[in-house]
């Protein structure tokens, strides 16, 4: 007889969104008219690429969880 274990499915990060800020006006950064945005359920990793090569002292990361659907 063959027993067999099921494995838990592990538990799925909520999407967020990680928006680049500038420090110096609050305002969400914008090219060509559309903000800079990415969406990511690993929002450490997305928000440290978004701000790689960044001078932390201008830019930020703000990461928004989004609504589950």
């Amino acid at each position: 007889m063959t027993r067999h274990h099921r494995i838990p499915a592990p538990q799925s990060q909520p999407v967020c969104a990680i928006t680049l800020i500038d420090r110096r006006t609050g305002l969400v950064h914008r090219v060509n008219g559309a903000p800079m945005r990415a969406f990511s359920r690993d929002p450490d990793a997305a928000a440290a690429e978004l701000l790689a090569g960044r001078d932390p002292s201008i830019w930020q990361a703000r990461i928004d969880p989004l609504p589950a659907a």
